[in-house]
């Protein structure tokens, strides 16, 4: 009896190392393209969290201090402790990579700022906002939160 032909031939090949390094230098071009860009959109989206919440603790301020007799601006403590609060915030902690500094709260003014808990990795630019409601931001240094106004002497830019 002969042997049947397709028994006798082995056509399975697997991959060859060259089919292999080329697969894998793709996915690693892949990888060297996409990680930069998700690390930058992370970044960007930790900013535009901490303007976020600039916004949201102005809003609570002034919400504080229409409620107060005689009125005045309220601390972290003040807003947080509530009932019900007028702010959910931790204070003292960081809240998606920046901290949120409270500083010149009295009758007449507030400011409170937000640093990069590691700048250049969870965000790049410092903000800032005060009694007038306006967010600003500069791409260096702290916040002067002196007086009625933040700012008052490394400039700072508002922020969309």
């Amino acid at each position: 009896m002969k042997p049947n032909k397709h028994y006798m031939t082995h056509d399975n090949r697997g991959f060859t190392l060259v089919e292999i390094m080329i697969v894998v230098a793709i996915i690693a071009l892949l990888a060297a393209i996409a990680i930069p860009n998700l690390l930058r959109a992370r970044h960007n989206a930790n900013e535009t969290a901490a303007i976020a919440m600039l916004r949201t603790i102005s809003t609570s301020e002034e919400s504080f201090r229409a409620a107060q007799t005689p009125p005045t601006y309220g601390t972290c403590a003040n807003l947080t402790g509530a009932t019900p609060p007028y702010l959910t915030l931790t204070c003292g902690t960081a809240r998606q990579g920046y901290n949120f500094t409270f500083a010149g709260n009295d009758a007449n003014t507030f400011c409170t700022s937000a640093a990069p808990v590691t700048s250049g990795t969870t965000g790049t630019r410092v903000f800032a906002v005060d009694g007038s409601g306006v967010v600003r931001g500069t791409s260096g240094g702290n916040p002067s939160c002196s007086g009625a106004a933040p700012w008052t002497a490394s400039g700072g830019a508002p922020v969309e």
